[in-house]
């Protein structure tokens, strides 16, 4: 994984079937990065519901998350509809897990995402990050603990 203290990697991806995110368009607030394996499995559902709930707690330490699999931006859109998610889910499709590849989270012998999390500060850099083993959900204590120890500096 990327250590803390470096610049996060700039990237674009898809959002919806028709909109792109840009990670430097974000700059001035902090964001989320969680990279997870695949929509519609068990774990990753159950990881991403508890993030839904915690948004709210996200937004007051002024985060913004965004969900990165190598799914597509359909698969996306219906699954993000199917639990009512209310953050963007990243489809890191085309080339397949080039972001991953990128923060160093890509399983290349299941041609997926491992289960990442990365805390970007306002300025871009990685302030934070825990790889949690394919099959835990890390849920949203870590998160949360790193977002409180960045509002201290």
């Amino acid at each position: 994984m990327l250590q803390k203290g470096m610049k996060a990697p700039d990237f674009e991806l898809y959002s919806t079937p028709d909109q792109k995110v840009r990670l430097s368009d974000l700059e001035g607030e902090k964001v989320i990065l969680a990279f997870y394996p695949a929509d519609w499995s068990p774990v990753c559902s159950d990881e991403l519901t508890i993030y839904n709930q915690a948004l709210k707690l996200f937004k007051n330490h002024n985060a913004q998350l965004l969900g990165i699999s190598v799914d597509s931006k359909w698969s996306h859109t219906a699954f993000s509809e199917h639990n009512h998610f209310h953050f963007p889910l990243l489809a890191d499709f085309e080339p397949k897990g080039a972001v991953a590849k990128l923060y160093e989270v890509r399983d290349d012998s299941e041609g997926q995402c491992k289960r990442a999390l990365y805390l970007i500060d306002e300025k871009g850099i990685i302030q934070w990050s825990y790889l949690s083993p394919v099959g835990i959900n890390p849920g949203a204590d870590g998160i949360l603990d790193a977002l409180e120890d960045l509002d201290k500096k």
